[in-house]
């Protein structure tokens, strides 16, 4: 009769029991081959694979070491119908049944990748995907628009970017769900909320003038929510631009040819959303020195055109003194010649008088009235014209001092331009101890990040120009 204690069951240590298993996996099954799709397919650093095999009702776990899948003549990828064949094991580790892979050959193609490839080349034969459709950018967005989940990574990630890149743009957010059952409708929805922010009278910000549809990487079946038909058509009727960035840049879903421009990463796609500040920033400082080289020139151009004006002003005073100097003469000489001849006349008149005074006494008297009324005449003719002269001169004196005052202020108003433009001359402020950096285009340097150790460099002085070259930008 047996003891009781013969039929108390052995006590195994647990990697005991594991190295019993697998001695009786290889026993009976290995070597093995096995049938079915790949899924979450990983490439280590190290180059080992480590990926998953399934069916409709179970999976199993599968390690393919970096010598044989270095004799695998195609890249794995998520939902590929593959043959592998290799010998069942357990990991003692975590105690888990796994395959070792030794070969792998292509089967056909997986259900989920035959059934994103019918969708696809439907929606192609459809138009959806045609370049024609594709928009360009906003270089400068007034709101950006994110759609992912409050939670994902991806969301962390973007703002990250958009807040280094561009703070000063608002970023409104429509949260859904990215990965699972029900997370394709949520992703419409929270698209067509976002398209009523992209209006101009949207009263809760500036209008979005480009949306981003991201979410971090996962396996085929994690990003299946993007291979939606409903929500490819709704992103066709996007009215702003939409850029996709779903997964790592080797993955791609129907969203990623819907979309007008497709980035490899969410940080990628608030990269191209957003251009950098600095790069609009050094813009700006070209801008700004053309507009001084054209402001400088500028002022040239009036500075000469005020010395010609001030020229032809000196030379039209100058002329139109001498005219009425000249007038002045002509009058005075005609003055002179007219009083002579009167002078003349009268003369002659008196010597006829004079002669006639030989008649007798009876006469004498009425000549001396005669001559004394012709002399007051003459005098008061004489002083009448003479008075008109002088006082036709004073006029030509007075014109003449105004003539001259005239000058003297637009002089003054000459000088005062002058000091104005020397006010702004840039030699000025090289005077005072600055200096011009440019880089060997002779674009304006401003900042520490455009220098580069051992970049050549011209530093423009008061006196002339100094080649440098640039030792370190620390």
């Amino acid at each position: 009769m047996a003891h009781f204690d013969d039929l108390t069951p052995r006590a195994w240590t647990v990697s005991a029991l594991c190295r019993a298993v697998a001695d009786t996996l290889d026993a009976q099954f290995n070597p093995v081959t096995v049938r079915g799709e790949i899924s979450g397919f990983s490439r280590a650093a190290s180059g080992h694979c480590y990926f998953s095999i399934k069916d409709d009702t179970g999976q199993i776990r599968c390690a393919m070491f970096r010598r044989a899948a270095s004799l695998v003549n195609f890249s794995p990828r998520d939902g590929e119908l593959v043959e592998v064949r290799g010998r069942l094991s357990v990991y003692e580790a975590r105690g888990d049944l796994q395959l070792v892979v030794e070969s792998m050959e292509r089967a056909g193609q997986g259900a989920l990748f035959e059934q994103f490839l019918r969708l696809k080349a439907k929606l192609e034969a459809e138009g959806l995907f045609d370049p024609v459709h594709k928009r360009p950018l906003p270089g400068q967005p007034r709101a950006i628009g994110v759609v992912t989940s409050l939670g994902a990574a991806a969301w962390h990630d973007v703002v990250t970017a958009l807040q280094r890149r561009v703070p000063h743009i608002p970023v409104l957010m429509a949260p859904a769900l990215v990965q699972g059952n029900g997370a394709a409708a949520t992703l419409v929805q929270a698209l067509q909320n976002m398209y009523a922010l992209t209006a101009e009278d949207n009263p809760m910000s500036a209008p979005v003038d480009v949306i981003l549809l991201v979410r971090g990487g996962g396996s085929m079946e994690d990003l299946w929510a993007f291979n939606d038909e409903t929500l490819a058509r709704v992103m066709a009727q996007s009215p702003v631009p939409i850029i996709c960035g779903v997964g790592h840049e080797i993955d791609f879903t129907i969203a990623d040819f819907v979309a007008d421009v497709r980035a490899p990463t969410p940080t990628a796609a608030a990269e191209m959303a957003a251009p950098d500040r600095g790069v609009g920033l050094q813009s700006l400082s070209v801008l700004e020195h053309r507009l001084s080289r054209g402001l400088l020139r500028q002022q040239d151009r009036q500075a000469q055109r005020l010395d010609g004006l001030a020229t032809r002003l000196g030379h039209g005073l100058q002329r139109q003194h001498d005219r009425q100097s000249q007038q002045l003469g002509s009058l005075g000489a005609r003055w002179g010649v007219g009083l002579q001849r009167q002078q003349e006349r009268q003369a002659q008149r008196l010597s006829t008088i004079t002669a006639r005074l030989s008649r007798p006494q009876a006469l004498l008297g009425q000549h001396s009235q005669w001559l004394d009324r012709l002399a007051h005449r003459l005098q008061a003719g004489a002083q009448s014209g003479l008075g008109n002269s002088r006082h036709q001169l004073e006029r030509l004196n007075d014109r003449l001092g105004f003539s001259q005052g005239q000058v003297a202020q637009r002089s003054q108003r000459l000088e005062l331009a002058a000091l104005r433009l020397s006010s702004v001359d840039p030699h000025r402020v090289l005077e005072r101890g600055y200096a011009w950096l440019s880089d060997e285009n002779g674009q304006a340097l401003t900042q520490v990040a455009q220098f580069q150790p051992g970049q050549n460099v011209r530093a423009t002085l008061a006196d002339g120009d100094v080649p440098l070259t640039v030792r370190s930008n620390r």
